[in-house]
């Protein structure tokens, strides 16, 4: 059975990272170390990593403060084999339950064109339309009130 955690040892953050890049920086041909934050590090940042018993990532993603009562999701991957398992789920309602536990109101993220609709299932509403990512990756501003 898979379990969430949030990364502890160094081969725990080798599958996060290496799943961020994965699938969210080298379709675009980005460069290795794109998939890492300058405030990955940060206190107020919480990871949430799902592993498969074997130690392969099925599903990452962070949440960090973004203002008064409010918090950011960012880096939702899911590896390919894993899609349509319910693996992105159990990734978002850990960050929501952290997000709670920190009193956090409302979760913010700015979702692919194409997850839009897997946000929409879980709660999440487009709020505008937002960057677009590499030039070819339309991204829109999504918001959840907890």
């Amino acid at each position: 059975m898979a379990s969430i955690n949030t990364p502890q040892t160094p081969a725990d953050w080798d599958a996060y990272y290496r799943l961020r890049y994965t699938v969210l920086r080298q379709p675009w041909d980005q460069p290795e170390g794109s998939e890492r934050a300058d405030d990955d590090a940060a206190p107020t940042t919480t990871h949430a990593l799902l592993l498969a018993p074997d130690g392969q990532a099925l599903g990452v993603g962070r949440l960090h403060p973004s203002g008064a009562r409010q918090g950011q999701v960012r880096f939702m991957a899911v590896h390919p084999q894993a899609q349509g398992q319910g693996v992105g789920r159990q990734v978002l309602e850990y960050l929501e339950a952290a997000a709670r536990q920190q009193g956090l109101r409302e979760v913010v993220l700015h979702a692919r064109e194409q997850a839009v609709p897997f946000y929409e299932r879980l709660g999440y509403a487009v709020v505008a339309p937002s960057h677009t990512l590499f030039g070819t990756v339309p991204h829109f501003l999504m918001r959840k009130d907890l």
